[in-house]
């Protein structure tokens, strides 16, 4: 599985989506590799701090707009089962050499006006990847969901986008920050069942994307 989470929009969710994600998988007994390809670098900063801490973390790895040349990353990524790249918000040749990586782009999307903007932005981009290859999927996840009438309409205003979302939804919690402040995912962290839930939720709807995707491929018949 390589995953891009991508998104134009700075503090959209990026790299909140890649370290519990990657977490999470991590937990699950998977060997995961993030690609911190954001000049911010805040998975590898989560990495560290969760060294420092003696806590279990992926391995993370710094990429940039040269990750898609063969010996690249489909080199370094022969060794794991799950690669998530976590992508910065302006530089679209990084973003573009993600997406030429990826079986699955996750966008991440909160409630308000702008970014709903910007993932028009970022659709420009994934569209002009799939002119190369049009299996890549797409699908967005509303993060920092709030409980008023904005945050409660949000899944109805993005469907008219044309990309279809995910069920699971990232609300605005303290429990993200809180864990990445200590380089740890939510779902490793105790008394944060709903933050759990959220994530858990996300990564089986992942893996179920990747299992359908391997089944249909399968099903294909090939000619000899």
């Amino acid at each position: 599985m390589i995953i891009a989470c991508a998104s134009v929009k700075g503090g959209a969710g990026k790299s909140t989506l890649t370290v519990n994600l990657a977490s999470e998988f991590l937990r699950r007994k998977r060997r995961v590799l993030i690609v911190d390809a954001d000049p911010q670098g805040t998975s590898r900063v989560w990495a560290e701090i969760a060294a420092e801490n003696k806590l279990p973390s992926p391995t993370v790895i710094a990429m940039g707009k040269d990750m898609h040349r063969p010996g690249q990353l489909d080199q370094v990524a022969a060794a794991f089962d799950v690669v998530i790249i976590d992508c910065p918000g302006r530089d679209g040749a990084v973003v573009r050499a993600a997406l030429m990586m990826a079986s699955l782009v996750l966008i991440p999307c909160g409630a308000s006006p702008a970014d709903a903007w910007a993932l028009q932005q970022s659709l420009e981009l994934i569209d002009e990847a799939r002119c190369l290859r049009p299996e890549l999927l797409a699908h967005v996840v509303i993060t920092r969901r709030r409980a008023t009438t904005l945050g409660k309409n949000a899944r109805t205003d993005l469907h008219a986008c044309g990309v279809p979302l995910l069920a699971a939804e990232l609300s605005e919690r303290v429990a993200y920050q809180a864990a990445m402040g200590v380089g740890r995912g939510v779902t490793t962290m105790t008394g944060q069942a709903e933050a759990v839930r959220e994530i858990r939720r996300l990564a089986d709807e992942v893996e179920n994307l990747f299992t359908e995707k391997h089944n249909a491929n399968a099903s294909i018949p090939h000619v000899a």
